[in-house]
């Protein structure tokens, strides 16, 4: 396998500003003499935190399941503590850098995807709907940022304050009204944007599920493919919903059969948008 750390900002040629992440994992199988070489899909997990912490539960754990679905399959540490458009940028240069070295990771270069959780969902939503902002071109210049798919999980999406996840928003945009306005992911969605599988729970009181049905209208305006699970039960914060991602907790409400199901059900839909191991 090929389990390597890379610093984007070093790849990029890009200075390191205080708070930044940019650091890109690997999971990634070995072509050998025993085993030939396969195109792969590839799959970048940004994990959740309110953009003030990175979750564990949220990222190795879903790299390797979609690992062992042949995927190669990647983690990204994104700048935590920090305002846009730090973790934009940062997620941007993840898919350039994937993209540019698609021979090195056995990886398909038209079907590479996002999987984001809570507030790492929001990351996933501006991946795929403001990869082409002038600040992500200030850093990359031409180079192509745009995900092929994106998966939101229980996604942070509005700066709406009825649905919002204040935390997360008021951070991400410096607390700064007008920036988080241009920060509410389902007002950025037109025909370009990436399609997008979306799942959230309708007991969900972190991020209220409004933010996954207004994520999901906007989709169905612009004519962009989508699908939408809402799932009856389930707290936020689930992950893979099984006990991997419960972590050993006596807490059985992150063990939830039913919502567990997404994994396979996002499988199949990018696997309709032609992800598949060639």
């Amino acid at each position: 396998m090929i389990n390597e750390t890379v610093d984007l900002y070093e790849y990029f040629g890009v200075p390191r500003g205080e708070n930044a992440g940019g650091i890109l994992t690997s999971y990634v199988p070995y072509a050998t003499h025993e085993v030939s070489a396969k195109k792969r899909p590839a799959m970048i997990v940004f994990p959740g935190g309110g953009y003030w912490m990175l979750s564990d539960r949220e990222k190795e754990p879903v790299a390797l399941r979609f690992l062992s679905k042949g995927y190669s399959s990647f983690t990204l540490q994104y700048a935590v503590h920090t305002a846009y458009p730090v973790p934009l940028v940062e997620a941007c240069m993840a898919v350039a850098y994937i993209r540019e070295n698609a021979e090195k990771y056995s990886v398909d270069e038209e079907h590479i995807a996002a999987v984001g959780f809570s507030a790492g969902g929001h990351l996933a939503a501006m991946l795929a709907t403001m990869f082409a902002e002038k600040e992500v071109k200030a850093v990359l210049g031409e180079r192509n940022a745009r995900p092929d798919a994106v998966i939101l999980s229980y996604p942070v999406i509005t700066a709406d304050p009825r649905f919002w996840h204040e935390g997360s928003i008021r951070t991400i945009s410096g607390e700064n009204e007008k920036l988080a306005e241009r920060l509410s992911a389902e007002k950025r969605v037109t025909k370009n944007s990436a399609p997008a599988f979306i799942w959230h729970t309708a007991e969900d009181d972190g991020v209220p599920v409004e933010n996954a049905l207004l994520m999901a209208q906007a989709y169905r305006a612009a004519g962009v493919p989508f699908e939408l699970h809402i799932f009856q039960n389930g707290c936020h914060g689930l992950s893979l919903a099984n006990e991997e991602t419960a972590n050993g907790r006596d807490d059985t409400r992150l063990i939830v059969p039913n919502v567990a199901q997404w994994v396979e059900l996002s499988l199949n839909w990018l696997a309709l948008r032609g992800f598949l191991v060639r």
